[in-house]
């Protein structure tokens, strides 16, 4: 690419990297890039973290939003990375799953790993473990880009009952409910 188009693309463009085949929301914008080694690129972007795709037969790249990072690790030049699916509501709760943690080995890291550390940990407003029944679960309190207020998501530990988990986090979010009327 001519240092001509390089320099057009960072004016114009809208700062992804080239081969970057995720498709920005209107009002996203990219914070900051860093090149995966042999996999493309992560880009940091003001609605999440957009990672390679995890399919071998697929190319491309898919966003996962800020309040959906359970945890994320930097060291010896690889980002690791937790993701977390909701898998059920309980109440005004969402509830969380832990997916394996993922490794993102850097070719030049940048500021990736300062700026995601702190839009993972800016997006939580609080965050308590409680015990339960076979173990415990955590209570975050999150904010959620492109919506208004805040989300209570409920990670249960391994092994905790469920039902428990289901109980108390319907019960919690009822009362954070009321103490905000």
């Amino acid at each position: 690419m001519s240092v001509f188009r390089r320099l057009y693309e960072k004016v114009v463009g809208d700062g992804t990297p080239p081969g970057f085949a995720g498709t920005l929301e209107k009002e996203e914008s990219v914070v900051v890039t860093a090149e995966v080694r042999g996999s493309g690129h992560l880009v940091a972007t003001s609605l999440g973290l957009w990672v390679p795709t995890d399919s071998p037969d697929a190319t491309g790249h898919r966003r996962i939003g800020w309040h959906l990072l359970s945890k994320v690790t930097w060291g010896d030049g690889v980002l690791v990375v937790v993701e977390a699916d909701e898998t059920g509501e309980a109440g005004e709760a969402v509830l969380l799953t832990d997916r394996p943690a993922r490794r993102y080995p850097l070719v030049a890291p940048g500021k990736l790993p300062e700026a995601v550390h702190r839009r993972v940990t800016g997006s939580i407003r609080s965050r308590h473990h409680r015990e339960l029944p076979g173990g415990g679960a955590w209570f975050v309190q999150r904010k959620v880009p492109g919506r208004d207020g805040i989300v209570l998501q409920v990670r249960a530990d391994p092994g905790t009952d469920v039902d428990v988990v289901r109980s108390v986090a319907a019960e919690v979010a009822s009362k954070i409910r009321e103490a905000l009327k």
